[in-house]
Order: C-alpha cells, then sequence, then structure tokens
C-alpha cells in the first residue's frame, strides 16, 4: 500500500505526471526551456508520501515567494467554514470588494498551486482571492474535498449577500470546480458568475490519447483512490455525465503536451452542445498546468487571459 500511494504522489505533482521525453517544442520560449530544465533537474524527493508533499510544498514557497515580490500581492492564513484558506489581497482592495475562489491541483493527494496559482490572478483581476486549503486523498477520499469547496463556497456567498463571484482550478482543482458547479447545481444553489476549468477533466473514468501520449498512465490510479467507493461515471465525481445545461460562462485552457488536453477540450465541447458559453484557449508545446510552475512569457500570457475572463464575468454590478 505505501509503495502504492508513493506512486501515485510522485504522479499528481504540478510539476507532474512524468513527461514523455520529447524535444523541446520549437516554439517555446528560452524561458519556458530554461524553467522546465530547472524543473527536471530538481532534486527527488523521498519515497514516502509525507516527503513528496514536503517537496511540492517546498516549490510552492520558493515560486509562490518570487510570485508575491513580484506582484505585490499579501497572502494570510484563515479559517472559513472550519477550512483552512488562504487569503491573496492585492493592492487597493478593499473589504466588500470582488472576489474570487480558488481549488488548488495536485491530484487531491498534495498542494500543488495554492500559491503559484493564485497571486497573478489576484493582481491581474484586483479582486481577493480565497484558495480552499481542502482534504486530501488517501487520508480523506471522495467527497470530503468536495465537502470544503462547497462549505468555504456558501460561506463566502453569505459574507458577499447573495453577490455571484468566479471559481476556478487547475487539474484536480479544476476536477473539483466541475464537481461543484454540478452540486451546486443539483442542490439548486446559487451558480458561481463564472467558472474556470483549467488542465481539467470532467470525466474520471476517460483514459484518452492525451494521456496515453503525454504520461498521464496514472490517472486511473489516482481517480480510483480519489473517488473511494463512488464509481467513477457517478455525476457526483464525474461532472460530464451530469446536466449541463445552464452551466455558468466557462474557460478552458489547456497546452499541447497537457496530458489532459482531451478531456479538457471534451467538457468545453459537451458545455457547447448544451447551449453553454464555453471557451477553448490551448498553448502549444507545453505540458500540463504548466503556468503552475513555469516562469516564463507563456505563463504570464495564460494568468493574464485567466484574469481577463473572471474580470469580465465577476458577477460584480457594474
Amino acid at each position: 500500500m505505501r509503495a502504492t500511494l508513493c506512486l501515485i504522489a510522485l504522479a499528481v505533482s504540478a510539476t507532474a505526471f512524468a513527461q514523455v521525453s520529447l524535444p523541446p517544442a520549437a516554439g517555446i520560449s528560452a524561458e519556458a526551456r530554461a524553467s522546465l530544465a530547472a524543473d527536471a533537474a530538481r532534486p527527488a524527493a523521498g519515497p514516502s508520501l509525507t516527503e513528496r508533499r514536503a517537496r511540492i510544498e517546498a516549490i510552492q514557497q520558493e515560486i509562490g515567494g518570487r510570485m508575491l515580490a513580484r506582484y505585490a500581492v499579501t497572502m494570510e492564513q484563515d479559517v472559513i467554514a472550519d477550512v483552512p484558506v488562504l487569503i491573496f489581497t492585492p493592492s487597493g482592495w478593499k473589504p466588500g470588494g470582488a472576489t474570487l475562489m480558488n481549488l488548488h491541483g495536485g491530484g487531491f493527494v498534495v498542494d500543488s498551486g495554492s500559491r503559484t496559482e493564485n497571486v497573478p490572478i489576484a493582481a491581474l483581476t484586483g479582486h481577493r482571492v480565497v484558495a480552499v486549503l481542502y482534504r486530501l486523498s488517501p487520508e480523506h477520499p471522495f467527497p470530503a474535498a468536495l465537502d470544503d469547496a462547497e462549505a468555504v463556497y456558501r460561506a463566502l456567498l453569505t459574507e458577499m449577500n447573495g453577490q455571484r463571484f468566479g471559481v476556478y482550478g487547475t487539474s484536480a482543482g479544476a476536477i473539483l470546480t466541475a464537481e461543484l458547479v454540478a452540486q451546486l447545481k443539483a442542490r439548486k444553489t446559487t451558480l458561481p458568475a463564472s467558472v474556470g476549468f483549467f488542465s481539467g477533466t470532467a470525466d474520471l473514468a476517460a483514459a484518452d490519447d492525451a494521456m496515453r501520449l503525454f504520461g498521464g498512465s496514472g490517472m486511473t490510479d489516482v481517480a480510483k483512490m480519489y473517488a473511494g467507493k463512488h464509481a467513477l461515471t457517478d455525476p457526483a465525481v464525474s461532472p460530464l455525465y451530469s446536466d449541463l445545461n445552464g452551466w455558468p460562462p466557462t474557460l478552458c485552457l489547456t497546452s499541447g503536451r497537457d496530458f489532459l488536453l482531451g478531456a479538457t477540450a471534451s467538457l468545453c465541447r459537451a458545455l457547447d452542445v448544451a447551449g453553454g458559453a464555453a471557451t477553448l484557449h490551448l498553448f502549444d508545446g507545453l505540458p500540463h498546468a504548466f503556468w503552475a510552475y513555469v516562469e516564463a512569457p507563456e505563463s504570464d500570457a495564460a494568468f493574464a487571459m485567466m484574469a481577463r475572463f473572471l474580470k469580465r464575468h465577476s458577477g460584480v454590478q457594474q
């Protein structure tokens, strides 16, 4: 059991599922090449799940610290609805101002994005960002993370007097974001103003071509561990099987060497079929969730795209 958990923890860091051994794409920037090389050169973590979590946390602190300094955003720890959160506040934000909610990546096993996914978004939108530090698998399988996300969402909705706000996430956070929307719809609760679905999947039962090509072979094991006793085709776990009518405006973002490329596109296509407002953008030649750990112009462009969308569909009355 311990060996299995170690393999899964290795597989799901944002630095990610092992990428297929391909030369760097010709079109990516020199900065992206250097950042990917630096990431590949990091010392390997120890064999235990605790050591792998510590390694990812160190990366979050390292890159996140540079982001905090660069963007002049403040970060504080807090608890909302008995769930720990990180709150990112940009310069000039005042209480009662616009808010966003983030669900971080990390395969439900580690926190690989609570800092690096959110500092630029807070700065570029001017909105406060609340990052939910939901309970992790395997100690807390489904629906623990979803319950935490919903608890914070409802508390923020109350705090903001029912004013809608955007919710977004990368990788596991994108999955959780889609699950949250599906659950809120089923419970006839006010939906987010917008959804950021970044390098995710809404069908944990799928094993598509991109997964096989770009190193996502461990995804099924991760999904089964996360889902616990629930079937991978349960609409609560895989919202692609749920009613997608009335879904909020959604930005789907992925990249050319993302093992969730096909899965991200599949949700976007399904939302379009259901009559929703969904847009898909793809960055060429970069791996899964690259913006969370690649310090390069492409990441800046991805964050700018996310921020434009989330600000445009903020739910704030103009």
